[in-house]
């Protein structure tokens, strides 16, 4: 298994050149957003989202959206694979290649995502414990009870796609449905229905899972709550508060404390740090 923690700095805001990678991998952005192309299928990276990049398949990247992104990549041989993720998730054929570009990851994968990333870039997480963590991030990424595979057509898709960029282009404004039809060119009710068919989720719940996935990110090295949520565009910090209870379990202020609170015991695995993809 190897992880890393991906920066790329959003250069690019068209198509970049083709790539590929020499070894399937799961990627969970948690910061900022892009659109991966393979072939005539776009996705949009953001963070209640895993993308699938499978060996040999070439893509390419853009960044419609200024600021970069983050991704914690997961990269497991395919003997595990195999093991870990349902057979029906994959195409047919001798190589484990998934059938989707991305799946819609659950709240805990989200937490599971930010505890990991902490754990290595500390040095506080021994290497056992951050391999269980992986899998575990890994099974709820791909479960079936646990995962959101979009159901709708390409038209569709196309639609909520752009609606989601247009959210994450600004996290912290407090958006009205008829702004966001109007940028992507359709009536607020149109909007609505399509959304929830393809997301199984209505759009304030679809950002305030944005928002609080951001949160996260800041939480390991922010000081002031405080300031967080209101950055985050929350009325309050009670409402932050509560809305970050709800969803994770904890408090923002639990959550931050018990990433603190842990010491380093003996020697932690390693992340490797990279820049591009």
């Amino acid at each position: 298994m190897t992880i890393r923690d991906v920066a790329c700095a959003g250069r690019c805001r068209h198509r970049s050149a083709e790539e590929c990678v020499g070894r399937t991998h799961l990627v969970f952005p948690y910061r900022g957003v892009y659109v991966r192309h393979v072939g005539r299928d776009d996705a949009v990276a953001e963070a209640n989202q895993v993308l699938f990049f499978n060996q040999g398949e070439g893509y390419r990247v853009s960044h419609p959206v200024a600021g970069g992104d983050a991704c914690l990549v997961l990269a497991l041989d395919e003997a595990w694979l195999r093991e870990l993720v349902p057979k029906e998730q994959f195409r047919p054929g001798a190589t484990a290649a998934f059938r989707r570009q991305r799946l819609r990851i659950d709240p805990r994968a989200q937490a599971l995502v930010a505890l990991l990333r902490y754990g290595l870039e500390r040095g506080v997480a021994e290497t056992l414990e951050a391999e269980t963590l992986a899998l575990t991030l890994l099974r709820r990424a791909v479960g079936e009870r646990t995962a959101h595979a979009a159901g709708a057509s390409a038209g569709r898709q196309k639609l909520v796609d752009r609606a989601k960029l247009v959210l994450s282009s600004d996290l912290a404004r407090r958006w009205t449905l008829g702004e966001i039809a109007a940028e992507v060119g359709v009536s607020p009710v149109y909007l609505t229905q399509v959304f929830r068919q393809v997301e199984a989720m209505p759009l304030y719940r679809y950002q305030l899972r944005l928002r609080l996935a951001h949160a996260l990110d800041r939480l390991g090295e922010c000081d002031d709550l405080t300031t967080l949520s209101a950055d985050l565009g929350f009325s309050s910090h009670s409402h932050f508060s509560a809305a970050f209870r709800q969803t994770y379990g904890r408090t923002p202020a639990e959550f931050q404390r018990s990433v603190r609170a842990r010491r380093a015991r003996g020697e932690g695995a390693v992340v490797a740090r990279s820049t591009g993809r």
